[in-house]
């Protein structure tokens, strides 16, 4: 019996090699399994480029219906905006955002990095810019209006009541700003030659000084209108000309939503521009050349009084802006600046405290702007410079003169400060 015994544990499988053939005639479905899961896990492919790109450098800041994709989807952030090439990228999904390891280089820096070195805007962001008035555009304009004839005055369209708009014989149209006092005209006047100066004034309509005399040339054929109204002869008044299509600006953040909701306004920093679309970025672009701008002139007509206006309408930010309006091709127009250097000037301890904060909200600037800024604070030119600019340009500058040694030195002082400030951002 022992014998047999032995020889029924020989004919028995053991346990080992039984486990062995059960995982043999599992692992056909395993695999199975594996390589469903697997199939699951990735990704689906993305489309591949066209061999030539679309129009339009920016083409991640298109809509997804501009670029021929479906709507579908969460908004993508601004590490997908800014993704390297499938090929130097680990991907990974973590609640509902797609995140990007790189594995590889970098691609070259001429793709959609909107901030260079910190503080600048990138070159390609700047040329989606729209360009403005031209500056040939602009010196034709101002030519044939000087030697133009008033052919007519409308009321209406060009702001306060004593305003007018005027057709001349060249066909164009031009507003016609007649000031309470004298220091509005020349506050225009010398806000627009400081953007030349700044490099910014493709963003203000052309304007020249005219010289109110009922029985000259230009304005004999208006006589009876300048009867009703009620302009001094001899009165220098501004021509801006008329733009077509003008439509009204809100304020972007951080400048709306932050001062809407009653906290300070934060600096706006490259840090802050995560997934915003090309459009938003291009005004952003014009909005910080404006806010220095204001700065500089001092002009509290413009974002300044809606800052102002908050204590009274906290749904003012909400509202247009006052004096900016945008051309049909995105482009902003910063108009009616006569508020600023002289009345703006007078005005400091007023509205500075509105100014200075809207200043310090931009820590990015166009690289243009911050080197015209550079020099001047350098040279401590910039009362010369705008002086010589002025009078080179200007064939009626001596009829309203120019600023008062006290006005040079706080423009002086306000470029100074603006030079420590990008400094400051620089350093940030």
């Amino acid at each position: 019996s022992g014998v047999r015994m032995r020889r029924a544990r020989r004919a028995t499988p053991g346990p080992l090699p039984l486990l062995g053939l059960l995982l043999l005639g599992a692992l056909p479905g395993l695999w199975t399994v594996l390589l469903r899961r697997e199939a699951a896990a990735q990704p689906e492919p993305e489309p591949r480029p066209p061999a030539e790109p679309p129009p339009g450098r920016w083409g991640w800041g298109r809509s997804p219906a501009a670029r021929g994709e479906s709507g579908g989807g969460g908004q993508k952030t601004f590490r997908t905006l800014l993704a390297v090439p499938e090929a130097a990228t680990g991907r990974e999904e973590r609640g509902g955002e797609e995140r990007f390891a790189v594995t590889g280089s970098l691609p070259p820096a001429d793709t959609a990095f909107p901030v260079e070195r910190g503080i600048f805007w990138s070159r390609e962001l700047e040329e989606q810019v729209p360009p403005g008035f031209a500056a040939e555009e602009a010196a034709a304009w101002l030519s044939a209006a000087r030697s133009a004839r008033v052919s007519s005055l409308e009321r209406g369209g060009c702001g306060r009541s004593s305003n007018r708009l005027a057709r001349l014989s060249d066909g164009s149209r031009a507003c016609v700003r007649y000031g309470i006092n004298p220091e509005q005209i020349q506050g225009e006047a010398l806000s627009y030659h400081l953007a030349g100066v700044l490099g910014m004034q493709e963003r203000l309509p052309p304007m020249a000084l005219a010289l109110v005399e009922a029985r000259g040339r230009q304005w004999e054929p208006v006589r009876e209108e300048l009867r009703g109204s009620h302009w001094a002869e001899g009165a220098v008044v501004s021509l801006t000309r008329w733009v077509d299509n003008l439509t009204a600006v809100v304020a972007p953040a951080p400048w709306g939503a932050e001062a809407g909701a009653g906290r300070r306004l934060q600096p706006l920093s490259a840090g802050e521009l995560g997934g915003l679309p090309a459009s938003e970025l291009v005004e952003l672009v014009q909005w910080s050349d404006l806010i220095l701008f204001d700065y500089l002139t001092a002009n509290f007509d413009r974002l300044v009084s809606n800052l102002f206006s908050l204590q009274w309408d906290p749904r003012v930010m909400r509202r247009a802006t006052s004096n900016l309006l945008r051309a049909p091709d995105g482009g902003l127009v910063f108009m009616d600046n006569e508020a600023g250097l002289v009345h703006g000037y007078r005005l400091l301890a007023m509205w500075d405290p509105y100014n200075e904060p809207l200043l310090r909200s931009v820590c990015v600037f166009r690289e243009g702007t911050a080197r015209r800024v550079a020099e001047l604070h350098r040279r401590r030119s910039a009362a010369a410079e705008l002086r010589r600019r002025y009078r080179a340009r200007e064939p009626l500058w001596a009829r309203l003169g120019f600023l008062s040694e006290r006005q040079a030195e706080l423009l002086q002082a306000r470029v100074d400060f603006v030079h420590r400030h990008i400094a400051h951002c620089r350093a940030q």
